[in-house]
């Protein structure tokens, strides 16, 4: 019997320049910060993280960065929603806004934001007459997280609205559900997994957005300081190994939490039948 061929020509080849490509990039880079925060052993890590400036620098990101993922969450489903049902008009413009923060540069994201919701700025002036401040405080952090993160939930879910077979809601409909009912148990189970993927997406670009933040935040330590920026100072500071400790507990615990989510999708999949 003649020796069953791979599908695809050069695997061999194929499979090298992926590992090689994966180790300079992925896997090498994380070898060395692991290697780099061992220099300051557990004591010295211990005594980095907890510091009370990280923990509350830890403590914002993760605190904005989840708000934002969550709203995104909602409204990337109104917005992919409207998009794909309804006949807008100008239709293609509206749809070739929700990619501008992809393609919009970070500090000018972050400058624009900060013109708009600063005390004197065009939004920022209304919102003090309520006496709310956004710029400079955690809830222009999330403003700019939400900003950047729409489009991660909007380019998960609108795929999958289009794909539904609207033939199932026709039935549900006939057979006398509500609205709700037909939403809730005909569409929304095929939706979760993509919307769990674009959070997951939402809430781990938020998690290391610095250029659309850092003039928004203010950069108050115990207050608006967020973990990159942290980093950054310490690397200013030539504490490197100090950089990388923080740098490190950021990437465990965002990994954690993406594997939960992970973990939530297949879960999802299962019991809907969509593996």
């Amino acid at each position: 019997m003649s020796q069953r061929q791979s599908m695809l020509p050069g695997f061999g080849l194929s499979l090298g320049v992926t590992v090689l490509a994966i180790s300079l990039l992925v896997m090498i880079p994380l070898l060395a910060l692991v290697t780099r925060s061992a220099e300051l052993g557990l004591g010295g890590i211990w005594q980095t993280l907890a510091d009370r400036r990280v923990m509350a620098a830890f403590r914002v990101s993760f605190s904005t960065a989840f708000a934002a993922a969550l709203l995104n969450l909602f409204m990337g489903l109104v917005v992919a929603w409207v998009l794909v049902r309804y006949p807008l008009p100008c239709k293609r413009l509206w749809d070739s806004l929700i990619d501008l923060p992809f393609a919009l540069p970070t500090a000018v994201a972050g400058i624009v934001l900060t013109t708009l919701y600063a005390p004197n700025g065009w939004l920022g002036r209304w919102f003090a007459e309520f006496g709310l401040q956004v710029a400079f405080t955690p809830l222009g952090i999330t403003i700019a997280l939400i900003f950047i993160g729409l489009p991660f939930v909007v380019r998960t879910v609108e795929p999958i609205l289009q794909d539904l077979d609207r033939q199932q809601e026709e039935a549900s409909t006939s057979l006398g559900a509500s609205r709700w009912q037909t939403f809730r148990r005909v569409l929304l189970p095929p939706l979760v997994p993509a919307l769990l993927t674009g959070f997951s997406l939402a809430f781990a670009r938020g998690l290391g957005e610095y250029g659309s933040v850092i003039f928004i935040a203010g950069n108050m330590p115990m207050k608006s300081e967020i973990v990159p920026l942290l980093i950054v100072t310490k690397l200013e500071q030539y504490n490197y190994p100090g950089a990388t400790v923080i740098a490190l507990a950021s990437l465990v615990v965002a990994f954690v939490m993406l594997l939960v989510v992970n973990g939530l999708q297949q879960w999802t999949r299962k019991r809907t039948g969509r593996e």
